[in-house]
C-alpha cells in the first residue's frame, strides 16, 4: 500500500478503470447480479439524441444526472434497464444532407429519387455513435450501446404506426389546413413548441400603409405591419370592437386617417416625448370623427395591390372586419390581415367569411419561401428579401405613410438557424385540445424536480396546449400510416406491417417511404381504383415522444414487460425539453393509456459559456470536454455539474476553474484522507499488529470525535437516501462536500498523532491508534460506497485498496466476485454492493452539535489571530466562549473530552466557557426586529416598536428571550421567529480581542497578551515545523528515529531558549527520535540526513536531521571511538564487549556510551537546562 502516490493522476486513473471495467464486463455483470436477485424493476427513459453532431456539456450534464439516479437506483436493490436510443429522422439530419448536395427545393429530391436521398441520410445518422460511445463510456455513464434502439429500426417504426393507429380509432386525428411556423430553409412546418426553441433578437422593417376608404374621399385607413412581404396577400383589415377610433385630418400631409384613439403616437410620436403638452395637438391633426370599431365594421377599401383583385372570390375581400385580439399596444389599432400567413388572420377571415374552409387562400409563396405568380414584381425572390422592393413599390404608389425598424425577439427554425415565416399549410393533427384537461391532470400525477418547472412553466404551456401537427412534407422519415383516395372520401390508417400486408398483399421488412410509397391498398368503395398512402412522414417529434413503446416494439413484442413498467420511475433532460420531449411524452400517454408516461422527472437548466452567452463552435467560448475530462478525470467535472445551479432547471455559466476546485478542494483531500489511512494500517502492522475491521471496535469506541464522525457519516447516509428519495440532487452533492471537508479538514486532522500511534505511551498509543484506524476505516468504506453513484471512478479506486483488509477479500478467487451474495471485499466492483444503510444506533445530535461547536470557537478563534496578526505557532494564553442559550452537552463536550482538541487547534494554554449567569460580565444582548416579518405585521406602528425595542438593557433581553414574548402597548412580538438576538463584546482590556459568530449566537474572546513565554513557545512551534518539514524532504516514515541538532550564531541562543523553556512540548512530539540539542554535543561520526538554514524567531539557525548514533566517553580512546561509531543504537544494549589488537573493551551503557547525544547531555548536564 506504500506505493500509493503522493499525488493521484485522477484522469489516468479513471482511464485505467474504464479499461479494467471493459474488460471483465463490469457493467454487464451489475445487471446480472440484480436479475439473479429478482430486484424490483425501476423503468428508465432515455431520451434519443442525434448522434449527427458530437456531445456537447448539454448531454454531458443530462447524462451525469440520468447516470447518477439510476446507478443510486442499481446499488438501492432496483433491477435498471439502461438502453441507448438514437433519433435519426427529421430535420437535423435532412438539413444536414440539404447542405451537403446543395438541395434546396424539394423537386430536386423527387428528381434525384426518394430512395437515393433517403440511403444518403441513412448513410449519416450513426456517424458520431462511436464518438458518442467514447465520450459518454469515458465519463462513467453505463449505458447499453450494444442493446441499443433507433428510431429509423423497422421494429420502432411500427410501433410508431401502432400509436397513431390508436389515435385515429379514438378519433384524435384529423387533417386540416392551418397557419403554422414554417421553416423554408427546410421546407416544412414545425410545432408551436419547435417555434419557441430558438428566439434571437433581429431589426424588421416596420412601415404604416394606408389602405382608401371605398365611398369616401380622401379618406384612409392605416395599418402598422412589421411583415410588409405579407401585404400583396392582404384580404381585410380588423379593428376591435368596441375600442375608439378617431378620423381625424394630417395637417402636415393635408389627408385624413381612421386609426385608434389611443394609437395617435405612431404617427406622431412627439405625442409620448416628455415636451407633449396637449394644447400642441392643434398644430398637428384635428379630430373629425369618433366612434367604436364596430362602426367600421363592413367599410371596404382599396387593396394596396391588385394582385387578388380580379379572382371571383374577391367580392369577400377587402373590408373590414372585428376581433378582439386587436390590441392598442402598438401600431395603428388596425391590423392588416393575410390569413396566408397569420393564424389571427386565418381564424378571423374564416370566422367573417372572407375565405372558406376546404377552399384555396391566396399564398403567392411556394415551400422554399420563394414569392411565385401573381407577385411578379418580387417572383422568385425569398419573401424575408422582399421586403425592401415591396415597400419601394409602396411607396411610389403613395401609400406608404410611415417607414422606420423595429428591434424585437423573432422565432427562428430550430435546426437551420434562419427566420421562420408563418405560413398555411394542410396538415395532419392530433386533437389535443380535446384531451387538454387529462393532460394537464396527469402532469399533476407527476414529480418535478424543480416543481416550479412542473407547476408553473410546464402546466401552463399544457393548459394552453393547441392540436399539434404531427406531419412533415420530407421525406427521411416514418411515414405516415394513411392510405387514402384521391378526394380523401376513403381512408384508411394502417397500424402494423401485419395489417399492411392483409390489405395490400405485400409483406415489406422496412416502413421507410421508399419501400411504402408505391404500395397500393384496392378500394373497398370504389373497387377497381387504389388507394395511395399520403405523401407526409411524422414528425421526428411524435417518433421521440413514441420512445416508451417503440423501443420495446409494444405491443407486438414485450407486452407484459411494458405494461409492468410503464410508467417510467424516473426520467430527465433539459429545461428545453419542456416543450419538446417532455411534452410529447405526455400527450401520447394520455391519449394511449390515461396515464402519465413517467411519475419521476429531473429538468436541468442550459449550461452556457463562462460569459453567459451561449455555447457556440464558432466562437470557441469554452472548452473542448474531452480536454476538460482528460485534465480532470470525469469525476470531477461529473461533480461539479451536479453541485451547481444547472440541476435544478437554473443556467450554469461554466467554469473550468470550477472543475479544478472539485479536484483540489474534494478529491485531494479525500485522496490524502485515505492514502494516510492505509500509511498507517501498514505501520500498524509492522508493528506484528494484523487489521481486521471490526464494527464492534468501532460501535465500542469512547473517543469523542469517533463519536462524532460515525454520527455524522450515520446522518449521512440518512440524508442521502432522503433526498434521492426526493430526487434532489442538488442537495445531497452539498452535503456529501461538506462532509468529506469534515472528514479531511477535522477528523483527520485532529486524530493525526493519535492515528500515528504517537498519542499515549507503548500498548496504549497502539490500541488507540487502532481504535482510530477502525473508525476511519468505516468512515471511508460507507463514504466510498455512498459516493458511488455520484464519483464512480474514485470510489472503485478507493474501494479495490479498501476491499483487501476484509476477511471476505479472498473468497473473490475464482470468479466468487463477480457472483451473488455481494458483500465488501468478496464483491469485485464497489458498484455491484448495496448501498449502506444507516444505523440509527450510532446516530447522536448531541455529538454532532458539541462538534459544531468546537468547529465555531476554533474558526472564530483563527480570525482573532490573523485580526490580530499572531501567528498560529505562537500561542496564545486563553480562550474564552460565551454561548447563547447553550445545552448542557456542548458545554460538556467541548470542555470536556473535546477541549484538548480546542486547545491544540487554536494552539492555546486555556479555554472556558463563561457560564450563562456570569455572561453580562463579558457580553451584552441586544434585540432587533426582523423587519421581513414584522414590517408586513406592523405597519405604522413598526417605527415605535422599533424604538422601544433598542432602548432595552441587556437584562431586558435576557428576560425578553426567557419569557418568549415581548408585548409592547397592544402589540405581542414573538420573541423566538421576530425578534433577532445578538451578542456583542463589552469586557474592559485592550489585551482582549473578541469576534462574534454572523448570528451573533457565539461570541470568542482571546487574550493576545504577548509575554516572554508566549514568544518562546511560538519559537519552539517554529522549530518544530522546519525538523517536520526536513524528515519530510529527507524520505523519512513515521517510524523512522533521527537525531536533531541546531548550530546558531556566536552570542546567540534563540533556539536553545526555546527548547529549554519548552522541553515538555518537544518530549512530546519527539517520542521516537531525540529532542533537539546545539551541534557542539553531535558525535564528531554522526551522519547528516538533511541540513537546512531556517529562521526561528528572527535568528538564522542551522538544522540538522542526522543517522542515530551512539555518543560515547570522551575518555575512550580513537580505536574505541571508532568502533563504536559503526554500531547501531537501536541494535545496543547495556553491557558491549569486543577486543581490538589484542586489546578488550568492555563498555557499560551510562558510563562509557550512551545511546543518543541528548541522552548523553542529560546523564553529563552538560546542558543547564536539562538539569
Amino acid at each position: 500500500m506504500a506505493e500509493l502516490p503522493p499525488n493521484l493522476n485522477f484522469a489516468a486513473t479513471e482511464e485505467e478503470i474504464c479499461a479494467r471495467w471493459a474488460k471483465e464486463g463490469t457493467f454487464k455483470t451489475q445487471d446480472l447480479l440484480s436479475q439473479e436477485r429478482g430486484d424490483e424493476i425501476f423503468t428508465f427513459y432515455d431520451g434519443p439524441p442525434f448522434a449527427t453532431g458530437l456531445p456537447h456539456y448539454g448531454h454531458i450534464l443530462a447524462g451525469t444526472i440520468k447516470d447518477t439516479v439510476t446507478r443510486y437506483a442499481c446499488m438501492s436493490g432496483k433491477s435498471v434497464e439502461r438502453r441507448a436510443g438514437w433519433d435519426c429522422h427529421g430535420l437535423p439530419v435532412e438539413y444536414e444532407i440539404d447542405q451537403k448536395l446543395n438541395i434546396t427545393h424539394r423537386d430536386q429530391v423527387l428528381e434525384m429519387g426518394i430512395d437515393k436521398y433517403n440511403e444518403t441520410c441513412r448513410s449519416i445518422v450513426t456517424r458520431y455513435t462511436k464518438e458518442w460511445e467514447e465520450t459518454v463510456t469515458r465519463l462513467g455513464r453505463w449505458i447499453d450501446f450494444e442493446n441499443d434502439y433507433k428510431t429509423m429500426d423497422p421494429t420502432f417504426m411500427e410501433s410508431v404506426w401502432w400509436v397513431f393507429g390508436q389515435l385515429y380509432e379514438k378519433g384524435l386525428v384529423y387533417q386540416g389546413y392551418k397557419v403554422m411556423p414554417y421553416s423554408t430553409a427546410c421546407t416544412t412546418p414545425l410545432s408551436n413548441f419547435e417555434a419557441g426553441l430558438n428566439y434571437k433578437d433581429v431589426r424588421d422593417p416596420a412601415v404604416v400603409v394606408s389602405f382608401p376608404v371605398v365611398g369616401e374621399t380622401d379618406v384612409s385607413f392605416v395599418a402598422w405591419t412589421t411583415t410588409p412581404w405579407t401585404l400583396p396577400s392582404n384580404l381585410a383589415l380588423c379593428v376591435h370592437p368596441e375600442m375608439e377610433y378617431v378620423k381625424i385630418f394630417d395637417k402636415k400631409s393635408d389627408k385624413k386617417y381612421y386609426l385608434a384613439k389611443s394609437r395617435l403616437s405612431q404617427l406622431f410620436p412627439v405625442i409620448n416625448s416628455k415636451k407633449w403638452k396637449p394644447a400642441m395637438a392643434a398644430d398637428l391633426y384635428e379630430i373629425q370623427e369618433t366612434l367604436v370599431g364596430k362602426d367600421l365594421v363592413g367599410k371596404r377599401y382599396e387593396p394596396i395591390f391588385g394582385f387578388f383583385a380580379d379572382t371571383p372570390e374577391a367580392k369577400n375581400y377587402f373590408r373590414v372586419l372585428s376581433d378582439t385580439y386587436v390590441t392598442d399596444d402598438a401600431g395603428t389599432g388596425i391590423v392588416h390581415q393575410a390569413p396566408a400567413f397569420g393564424e389571427d388572420d386565418y381564424r378571423v377571415c374564416l370566422a367573417n367569411g372572407v375565405i372558406s374552409k376546404g377552399d384555396e387562400i391566396p399564398c403567392p409563396v411556394d415551400a422554399s419561401g420563394l414569392f411565385t405568380d401573381p407577385v411578379e414584381p418580387v417572383k422568385g425572390i425569398h419573401v424575408k428579401e422582399a421586403d425592401g422592393k415591396l415597400i419601394q413599390l409602396i411607396k411610389e404608389s403613395g401609400r406608404l405613410v410611415q417607414k422606420d425598424n423595429l428591434d424585437h425577439s423573432y422565432p427562428f427554425c430550430w435546426r437551420s438557424d434562419t427566420p421562420l415565416i408563418y405560413k398555411a399549410v394542410p396538415s395532419w393533427f392530433v386533437k389535443v385540445e380535446e384531451i387538454r384537461d387529462k393532460i394537464v391532470a396527469n402532469n399533476k400525477l407527476t414529480y418535478w424536480v424543480p416543481s416550479t418547472v412542473g407547476e408553473g412553466r410546464f402546466h401552463a404551456w399544457l393548459k394552453d396546449a393547441r392540436d399539434w401537427a404531427v406531419s412533415r412534407n420530407r421525406f427521411w422519415g416514418t411515414p405516415l400510416p394513411i392510405w387514402a383516395s384521391e378526394d380523401m372520401t376513403e381512408i384508411v390508417c394502417i397500424s402494423s406491417i401485419d395489417q399492411l400486408e392483409e390489405l395490400s398483399g405485400v409483406r415489406v421488412d422496412d416502413l421507410h417511404r421508399e419501400t411504402v410509397d408505391q404500395i397500393t391498398i384496392p378500394s373497398k368503395n370504389n373497387p377497381g381504383t387504389v388507394l395511395k398512402r399520403v405523401d407526409e412522414v411524422f414528425d421526428c417529434w411524435f417518433e421521440s415522444g413514441s420512445m416508451p413503446y417503440a423501443q420495446q416494439h409494444y405491443p407486438f413484442e414485450n407486452k407484459e414487460t411494458f405494461e409492468k413498467g410503464f410508467p417510467a420511475d424516473f426520467i430527465a433532460e433539459g429545461l428545453d425539453q419542456t416543450r419538446g420531449w417532455f411534452y410529447t411524452l405526455m400527450v401520447l400517454s394520455t391519449a394511449l393509456f390515461d396515464k402519465p408516461a413517467f411519475k419521476n422527472l429531473i429538468c436541468n437548466g442550459l449550461v452556457l459559456a463562462s460569459d453567459g452567452k451561449k455555447m457556440s463552435k464558432r466562437l470557441k467560448n469554452y472548452p473542448d470536454p474531452k480536454l476538460v475530462i482528460n485534465q480532470y478525470g470525469a469525476d470531477a467535472l461529473r461533480m461539479y455539474l451536479i453541485n451547481s445551479p444547472v440541476v435544478r432547471a437554473e443556467p450554469l455559466k461554466f467554469q473550468e476553474s470550477g472543475v479544478l476546485g472539485v479536484v483540489k478542494e474534494v478529491f485531494l483531500p479525500w485522496y490524502n484522507a485515505f492514502r494516510f489511512f492505509l500509511q498507517n494500517v501498514e505501520r500498524h502492522e509492522a508493528r506484528g499488529c494484523k487489521f481486521v475491521p471490526s464494527i464492534e471496535k468501532v460501535r465500542a469506541t469512547t473517543n469523542a470525535t469517533d463519536i462524532w464522525i460515525s454520527a455524522a457519516t450515520q446522518g449521512l447516509i440518512k440524508f442521502v437516501h432522503e433526498e434521492m428519495a426526493a430526487y434532489r440532487l442538488y442537495t445531497v452533492m452539498p452535503a456529501l462536500v461538506t462532509f468529506v471537508t469534515q472528514l479531511t479538514n477535522w477528523y483527520v486532522r485532529l486524530n493525526r498523532d493519535r492515528l500515528k500511534g504517537m498519542e499515549g505511551e507503548g500498548g496504549k498509543a497502539e490500541d488507540e491508534a487502532e481504535t482510530g484506524l477502525q473508525v476511519l476505516y468505516d468512515v471511508l468504506l460507507d463514504v466510498t460506497i455512498l459516493m458511488g453513484p455520484f464519483t464512480p471512478f474514485v470510489t472503485e479506486y478507493f474501494y479495490q485498496h479498501l476491499r483487501k483488509l476484509q476477511p471476505s477479500y479472498e473468497d473473490a478467487m475464482g470468479g466468487g466476485g463477480a457472483k451473488n451474495p455481494v458483500m465488501p471485499g468478496k464483491s469485485d466492483s464497489v458498484h455491484f454492493l448495496k448501498l449502506p444503510s444507516y444505523d440509527d444506533t450510532r446516530l447522536n445530535s448531541e455529538a454532532v452539535e458539541a462538534m459544531e461547536a468546537l468547529q465555531s470557537v476554533v474558526e472564530q478563534a483563527r480570525i482573532i489571530r490573523e485580526k490580530r496578526n499572531i501567528s498560529l505557532r505562537t500561542p496564545i494564553k486563553s480562550v474564552v466562549a460565551i454561548f447563547r442559550d447553550p445545552s448542557d452537552t456542548v458545554i460538556n463536550g467541548i470542555t470536556g473530552p473535546l477541549k484538548k482538541y480546542i486547545l491544540s487547534e487554536v494552539n492555546a494554554w486555556d479555554f472556558h466557557v463563561v457560564p450563562t449567569n456570569m455572561a453580562h460580565e463579558w457580553i451584552t444582548l441586544s434585540l432587533t426586529p426582523d423587519f421581513s416579518i414584522l414590517g408586513r405585521k406592523l405597519g405604522k406602528k413598526m417605527k415605535a416598536v422599533q424604538a422601544h425595542i433598542s432602548k432595552m438593557t441587556h437584562e431586558d433581553a435576557v428576560d425578553c428571550l426567557k419569557n418568549g414574548e415581548l408585548v409592547i402597548d397592544d402589540v405581542t412580538i414573538d420573541a423566538t421567529s421576530e425578534l433577532i438576538a445578538k451578542y456583542s463584546f463589552s469586557r474592559e482590556g485592550d489585551h482582549w480581542e473578541a469576534t462574534s459568530t454572523p448570528h451573533g449566537s457565539l461570541v470568542v474572546a482571546v487574550d493576545t497578551t504577548q509575554d516572554e513565554a508566549i514568544l518562546s513557545a511560538g519559537k519552539a512551534r517554529e522549530l518544530m515545523n522546519h525538523i517536520q518539514q526536513l524528515r519530510k524532504s529527507a524520505g523519512l516514515d513515521l517510524s523512522d528515529v533521527v537525531e536533531v541538532f541546531f548550530e546558531e550564531g556566536a552570542d546567540v541562543n534563540s533556539a536553545e531558549t526555546a527548547v529549554a523553556m519548552n522541553l515538555p512540548l518537544f518530549q512530546a512530539k519527539f517520542k521516537r527520535g531525540a529532542i533537539p540539542v546545539p551541534k557542539r554535543l553531535a558525535p564528531p561520526e554522526t551522519v547528516v540526513l538533511r541540513s537546512d538554514t531556517v529562521d526561528v524567531g528572527g535568528s538564522n539557525v542551522v538544522v540538522s536531521i542526522c543517522r542515530p548514533s551512539l555518543s560515547v566517553s570522551s575518555d575512550l580512546d580513537v580505536l574505541a571511538v571508532n568502533y563504536m561509531s559503526t554500531l547501531d543504537p537501536e541494535n545496543v544494549n547495556g553491557s558491549i564487549t569486543f577486543s581490538i589488537d589484542g586489546k578488550t573493551y568492555d563498555l557499560q551503557e551510562g558510563k562509557d556510551y550512551w545511546k543518543s547525544a541528548f541522552a548523553k547531555a542529560v546523564a553529563t548536564e552538560a546542558l543547564d537546562w536539562l538539569n
